[in-house]
Parts: structure tokens; C-alpha cells; sequence
């Protein structure tokens, strides 16, 4: 039973995003790791409660700027409810509890004019700031878009939202601003054999990771064991 609980822990060290990932600056501080990858898997509509969990936990500057508006619980609700996970993609990060700390919605064009066009929002828990997980999911997103055919993506995102414009505008996108709005366009270029089987790779290490968790979280919870990180095995309050 004791190795059975050891390899579980072991596992679950690999790649937890609920962790610090942390390093040293010149000053000796530690700061967190942005350049630490962590699995990214693609929501599905089980999961839709999870997305509106994270939303809600959103104070009203975060739901100002993802939105564009601070959205009210009803309205996010709302937002939920309309989402089409057979149509667009959606992409998640989680914790080991399996609580959703930062997500990305990939809403394609239903223009005919712009049939290969997509847009790319992006939300991220406060708790969770600072780790990359924006860029992530943004290069996560434009892999993904190479490979359904998309060539063009764009962000609509307020002129004051310094940190998605500058995800965008790291890997070359065009930001157009007028006013308080702004929006930036990142030509894709077409699928490879890189990107697919980049694509591949992401989705086979993420669903590893996510069945791992759900494997972990039923084994503690059918013990009643304390977590490894000290916390109750019921516990998700907490990163």
C-alpha cells in the first residue's frame, strides 16, 4: 500500500500546475517559472460547470477584461450556456483537484466571408498569474487553428489589456487599436507535419495527466487520507 501511495505522489509532482514553479533571480528571489510547461486539454461539455466555477470566481476587473464588460453572474451563465463545444475548441488547464484555474475559448467564424477566421479569449484564476499559462494556451490555440485549416486569428481585447495584447504581439500579430478597443491579427500559416503531430503529442500528454489526477483524487478520497500537500482530499479551495 505504502509504494502504491509513493508512485502516486511521484506522478503527481511531474507536471502540476497547482504548484509554484519557481527559480531564482539575480537577487536571489524567488520568483515564478513562465517558461514551465504544463499539460493544456481540450474541455469538453461535461466539464461546462467547471468553466462557470472559474468564470464566477472572477472579480470585476478580470471579468471587465476578459469580457470587455463586468459581466454579472447571470450574464456568465449566459455565456456558458451558449458555448458550442461541438463547433469551437476549448482548452483548460488544471489542478490536481481537476479545479479549471485558466482556460482559452477558440470561437470560429460563422461569417462565410471569414469562414477561416477564428477568435481567441483567453482567462486565467489570479491565483494562477504569473506562470505563463496565457502564452500557453495561446500557442496551444494557434496549433490547433493550423490544423482545423484557420488562417487567420484575432483578439478583440480592450486597449488597456497589456497582457494578452503583448501574448499576441510576441509571436508577430498586428495590433490595430482604436480607442479603448483594440484588436490583433496573427496570420497562420498552413498545417505541417510538425504541427499535427505537436497536436498529437499535447492531446496524448494531457489526457495522461488528467486520467492521473482522477485516478489520485478518487484513490485519496476512497482512503480519506490527508494529500501529500496537506490539504484534505476534499479540499478545493485551494490551487
Amino acid at each position: 500500500m505504502n509504494n502504491w501511495i509513493a508512485w502516486i505522489n511521484k506522478q503527481l509532482k511531474r507536471e502540476d500546475p497547482s504548484e509554484k514553479l519557481t527559480h531564482q533571480n539575480g537577487d536571489g528571489e524567488s520568483i515564478s517559472d513562465p517558461s514551465k510547461t504544463v499539460p493544456i486539454k481540450e474541455i469538453q461539455g461535461t466539464d461546462a460547470q467547471k468553466i462557470l466555477k472559474h468564470l464566477n470566481a472572477l472579480n470585476e476587473e478580470d471579468r471587465y477584461l476578459r469580457f470587455g464588460y463586468a459581466a454579472s453572474d447571470e450574464q456568465i451563465e449566459g455565456y456558458v450556456d451558449s458555448l458550442d463545444f461541438v463547433r469551437d475548441s476549448l482548452f483548460g488547464i488544471y489542478n490536481r483537484r481537476l479545479d479549471l484555474i485558466a482556460m482559452a475559448h477558440l470561437s470560429y467564424s460563422i461569417n462565410p466571408d471569414c469562414a477561416s477566421c477564428a477568435e481567441f479569449g483567453v482567462s486565467v484564476a489570479r491565483s494562477s498569474r504569473g506562470r505563463g499559462y496565457g502564452t500557453q494556451l495561446f500557442d496551444r490555440a494557434i496549433t490547433h487553428s493550423r490544423n482545423e485549416g484557420v488562417r487567420l486569428l484575432f483578439v478583440h481585447a480592450l486597449s488597456e489589456n497589456t497582457a494578452m495584447l503583448k501574448i499576441a504581439k510576441r509571436v508577430g500579430a498586428r495590433i490595430e487599436r482604436e480607442g479603448s478597443d483594440s484588436e490583433a491579427h496573427l496570420v497562420l500559416p498552413p498545417a505541417d507535419f510538425d504541427s499535427r503531430v505537436e497536436e498529437m503529442l499535447d492531446q496524448q500528454v494531457a489526457w495522461t495527466d488528467y486520467q492521473l489526477k482522477t485516478q489520485a483524487k478518487q484513490f485519496w478520497a476512497l482512503l480519506g487520507l490527508k494529500r501529500p500537500n496537506g490539504g484534505a482530499s476534499t479540499d478545493a479551495s485551494t490551487p
